[in-house]
Formats: structure tokens, sequence, C-alpha cells
């Protein structure tokens, strides 16, 4: 059958796409960031997943006020980069692995989450940002990937306790999947930050740091933190955090931390990024 081996969150912050779409890695804005990853490229090169379940949000690129599902899944065999207003970044389509997506939407309708199938999206930074970060700028992604998309721009966004069931959810669909599959699945988004109004810049490195600890001391915690702590602590785009609650429930109690990397700024915004291996 198919598992879940491990878990990777990272922020995906727009302009470390551009860092890397234009060559700057080296440069010494840039350069502590990507370093922050070295060790997470090595990495993921040893383990080779077959499948990643991707888990982000668009940023108004397939969404918009028209169209506002909480929890999207992509099961299309392929989606090309979004032009978010500066053409598509160059990076490689991502190709799906359809059939897992198909059983993983049927599996959780059963399980009572209301799932949104998309067939046609294109994918902005959410998704190809995280990729780049963890696979550089191969001519094509080692790997197939599934895209689940998360409401976390317009209120009301899921609350951290439907995201950690959703993760639970999404495991048992994947362990139910009888193709023979290394998985990993990906949380995204945050850390904190916020981008307009009159606390626009906000980072609270203090509390980011609490929420990378919990990630395995205190998971309780952080399932249950409301939306307005996320909003009043992080800044109005930090309840991108929720969506590693996903992939934290995906991966069950037993877990360990392999790797860790905080950095403040990148643009006006916390870099966090874990990554978490499945002991049993």
């Amino acid at each position: 059958m198919a598992r879940i081996t491990a878990g990777v969150a990272t922020s995906h912050v727009p302009l470390l796409g551009v860092g890397i779409d234009q060559g700057k890695m080296e440069d010494p804005y840039f350069k502590p960031i990507y370093q922050g990853y070295e060790w997470s490229k090595k990495w993921i090169a040893e383990e080779k997943p077959d499948v990643i379940i991707l888990v982000y949000n668009d940023h108004a690129s397939a969404f918009d006020m028209n169209l506002i599902p909480t929890f999207a899944i992509g099961c299309a065999d392929e989606f090309a980069p979004a032009d978010e207003g500066w053409g598509p970044r160059p990076v490689p389509n991502v190709k799906n692995h359809a059939d897992m997506a198909w059983h993983i939407a049927q599996s959780l309708i059963l399980d009572e989450f209301d799932m949104t199938i998309i067939n046609k999206m294109d994918v902005d930074h959410g998704l190809t940002v995280p990729l780049s970060l963890m696979y550089g700028q191969p001519e094509e992604w080692p790997v197939k990937v599934i895209p689940l998309a998360v409401n976390v721009v317009t209120y009301p966004p899921p609350s951290g306790n439907r995201c950690w069931k959703l993760g639970e959810a999404i495991a048992r669909a994947v362990e139910s999947f009888e193709e023979d599959l290394n998985v990993q699945i990906w949380g995204t988004g945050g850390m904190s930050h916020q981008l307009q109004g009159p606390r626009a810049g906000l980072i609270n490195a203090e509390w980011d740091q609490k929420f990378l600890d919990d990630m395995t001391a205190d998971p309780e915690r952080l399932r249950h933190i409301p939306h307005i702590e996320y909003l009043r602590e992080t800044g109005s785009e930090g309840i991108e955090m929720v969506m590693w609650l996903i992939m934290r429930g995906a991966l069950g109690d037993n877990i360990k931390e392999l790797h860790r990397h905080f950095h403040v700024p990148a643009s006006n915004t916390a870099v966090g990024h874990l990554v978490l291996e499945k002991t049993s």
C-alpha cells in the first residue's frame, strides 16, 4: 500500500521564487535564506518520494471572489505555472498522480469532507516556490505532485482543528491506495506577516518559534489556536500556518524533527521550514 513517510513545512514567499529565477541565490540578502534549505535538498534527493501531497493556498490566480472553495484537490494530469501579473515562473509544469488524487478525493468525500474537485487550474507561487526551494531548477520536477488548495485568503478560513482532522483523513486515504508508493505531505505558507494596513511588515519571531517548537512538543495546543490569535499575533496573513496542521495531522503521533530553519526577514515575512519524519 501507499504510505506517508515524512512531512515538510515551508514558507512560500514569492520573492524566494524571484531570487531563484533571477540567479540571485548567492546575493547577500538571499544567501542565508536559501542556505537553510541545502540540508533539505540533499535529504529529499536521498528520500526520492514518488508523490507529494502539496497543501498550499491560491493567491487569486485560480480562484477569486466568484469561487472560494474551503478545500480543493487538483485531479487533472498536470498543472501549468500561473501568470501572476509578470508572466508565469520559468518552472516545469506540475505532473499529478491523477489516480491517487481521484482516490483521495473519493475517500475524503466519503469520510465527510466536502472537497471541491478541480480539473483545470494554474498553480501559483504558493505551490511552485516550495518545489523550487526543495528541488532547485530541474527541467522536470522529479516527483508527482497532488495540489491541495485551502482558503486562507477570505474569511472564514477553516480552523486549525478542522485542518488537522483533514490531515488525518488524508492519511487514511493514502493508506487505502493499493499501489506501493513513498508519499510525502507538505504544508506551506506563513510564517507571521501582514501585507497591508497600519501593521504592514509585522513579524512576531517569538510566536513563530514557539509554533515551530510545538509542531513536535505540543501539537495539541496548535490545533486549537483560534483565528483571532493568528490575526492578532501573526498578522493578517499568518493564518496560512493552519495549512501546516494538515501536514502535521497526517503524520500521526510518532514523529521526529530532522531539520529546522528560521530566518527574518524575507521580503516582509518570517521564513520557517521544518522536515519531519514519521517514525512508525
